[in-house]
């Protein structure tokens, strides 16, 4: 389980949560963004203006997602999770990168780039399934982000599972962990071992 923060936190603050999502069997990879942010800005400003950063925090996944690969961990087992910011890096590497994952789990997040923007990224994710939760309002990713973020994942081959969660602060619920904990118990059941 890749696990990646949001803006200002820390990967040590994810590691509870993986357990949560996981349990103890699983291997935890939790890269560190430069001075706690992945990117400066909004995740909905001209992808330009995150530049340089939003391309070193994706090859920092990359690179995280490599070094599993590397320990006899393919792609098909590993599950990417983000919270907040994190959640947009981990939608928006999953959309660069298509392949099958064991999932993508997004806590208020979604694809990167401003309203308008088209969203659109070639490839197939193969069956991948994801589930992107999200409170409504959240101050950062609108609903409606979090719903087209769906759509494009939807179309690429993912399967794709969302819950908003009306009212809900800037947080992980305890609902949003056991409603992410059953998806994923899923589909590890179904993952050749």
């Amino acid at each position: 389980m890749i696990l990646l923060h949001g803006r200002g936190h820390s990967p040590e603050e994810l590691f509870s949560l993986g357990e949560a999502l996981g349990g103890s069997h699983l291997a935890y990879l939790a890269p560190t963004a430069a001075g706690r942010s992945w990117y400066p800005y909004s995740p909905l400003v001209a992808r330009e203006q995150n530049e340089p950063y939003l391309s070193s925090a994706i090859a920092r996944v990359q690179a995280t997602t490599q070094l599993a690969v590397a320990a006899g961990i393919p792609s098909s087992q590993i599950l990417i999770v983000g919270f907040s910011q994190g959640a947009c890096l981990a939608c928006e590497f999953v959309a660069r990168h298509p392949r099958r994952y064991a999932g993508l789990i997004s806590y208020r997040g979604g694809l990167i780039g401003p309203p308008d923007s088209a969203l659109i990224y070639p490839g197939c994710l193969s069956g991948t399934p994801a589930f992107l939760g999200s409170g409504d309002p959240d101050q950062y990713v609108p609903w409606q982000r979090v719903q087209r973020s769906a759509e494009v994942l939807t179309l690429m081959g993912a399967d794709v599972t969302t819950r908003r969660y009306p009212g809900m602060p800037q947080t992980i619920s305890p609902a949003e962990i056991e409603a992410a904990r059953q998806h994923i118990e899923v589909t590890l059941t179904q993952q050749p071992r």
